[in-house]
């Protein structure tokens, strides 16, 4: 789709606002992605240099069920 001009391009022939709301969401939705998988990676290497620290071999939130013997 060719546009005579910028704002022609930014209305995007009406849809404009549908167009530019749908795209910012999703720039949002990916930056918000990285940023908590990088605050998951450092809560994660924390706590492996805290277990490193005590000694402690079993990884934490680990259930044992009554039926594993």
């Amino acid at each position: 789709m060719a546009f005579t001009s910028f704002g022609a391009f930014l209305a995007m022939g009406g849809h404009g606002p549908y167009v530019w709301a749908a795209w910012g969401v999703t720039a949002l939705l990916m930056v918000a992605c990285i940023i908590h998988a990088r605050f998951e990676r450092r809560q994660l290497a924390s706590a492996v240099k805290r277990r490193a620290r005590r000694g402690d071999s079993h990884p934490p939130h680990q259930a044992r069920h009554a039926d594993d013997t």
